[in-house]
C-alpha cells in the first residue's frame, strides 16, 4: 500500500484518484491517518487535482486539533491503494524504543541522571495535566454553509426542488432559511443555508445527496463557508 512519491506530481495524482470517492484517508471522520499523509505535503495540491485539494483544505482546518484526532499514526506505506508502494523521500519509519526515550528527554529537558524526586514530580504533573484534560469537554466544530442549487431550466418546479433538498436528513445537519435568486432568462436558483458538524457532514456528501435529485437539480455550489 502507499501513494508512491507524495512529493511528486505522480504521487499527488494517486492521492487524488484515491480520494475521488472518499472524504478521508481512512473511515468517515478525520483521523491520524489524514494527519500522517497531510504532514508529508509541503504545499496544497494543484487546482486540477480537485479531490486532493478539497481533502487538503478540509484537514488543514483541523491543524489546531490534530493531536486530538482519533486513531494511531502509522507509516505512509500502510495507507492508500493496494499495489502502490510508498516511495516518498524522507518518510520516517516507526520510532524505536531508543528513539522514544530520546524524545522524552528532549520533551522535558531533563538531565541524563534525573534523581528520583524530580522524576516523581514530573509524573505527578503529567497525571494532573491528564486529569485536567480529561475533564475538559470536547469542542464540536461546526460550519455555516450557504448553498446555491441550480435547476435545469425555467420550467423546473422550484418548490419541489426545495422540498427534495430539505428531505435530506443527516446526523449533524440542520437546514436554515432559503430564497429564490434570479440568474437570468427567467431561471431562478435556490439559495439555502445550513449548519453542519464538521466531523459528520462534508460539502462533498451534501453535493452527492443534492445532485442525486437529477430530475430537478442541475448542480450545487458552495456560495459561502464560515466556521462557527
Amino acid at each position: 500500500m502507499g501513494f508512491g512519491d507524495l512529493k511528486s506530481a505522480s504521487g499527488l495524482k494517486v492521492l487524488n484518484d484515491f480520494l475521488s470517492d472518499r472524504s478521508y484517508i481512512e473511515g468517515f471522520v478525520p483521523s491520524q491517518a489524514d494527519v500522517a499523509v497531510f504532514e508529508v505535503l509541503s504545499a496544497p495540491p494543484p487546482a486540477d487535482l480537485c479531490h486532493a485539494l478539497r481533502w487538503y483544505n478540509h484537514i488543514r482546518s483541523y491543524q489546531g486539533q490534530k493531536g486530538s484526532l482519533p486513531g494511531v499514526k502509522k507509516a505512509l506505506g500502510q495507507y492508500g491503494p493496494a499495489g502502490v508502494a510508498d516511495t516518498t523521500s524522507g518518510s520516517a519509519p516507526a520510532a524505536s524504543k531508543d528513539d522514544d526515550d530520546d524524545d522524552d528527554i528532549d520533551l522535558f529537558g531533563s538531565d541524563e541522571e534525573e534523581d528520583a524526586e524530580a522524576a516523581k514530580l514530573k509524573e505527578q504533573r503529567l497525571a494532573e495535566y491528564a486529569a485536567k484534560k480529561a475533564k475538559k469537554p470536547a469542542l464540536i466544530a461546526k460550519s455555516s454553509l450557504l448553498l446555491d442549487v441550480k435547476p435545469w431550466d425555467d420550467e423546473t418546479d422550484m418548490a419541489k426542488l426545495e422540498e427534495c433538498v430539505r428531505s435530506i436528513e443527516l446526523d449533524g445537519l440542520v437546514w436554515g432559511q432559503s430564497k429564490l435568486v434570479p440568474v437570468g432568462y427567467g431561471i431562478k436558483k435556490l439559495q439555502i443555508s445550513c449548519v453542519v458538524e464538521d466531523d459528520k457532514v462534508g460539502t462533498d456528501i451534501l453535493e452527492e445527496k443534492i445532485t442525486a435529485f437529477e430530475d430537478h437539480v442541475q448542480s450545487m455550489d458552495v456560495a459561502a463557508f464560515n466556521k462557527i
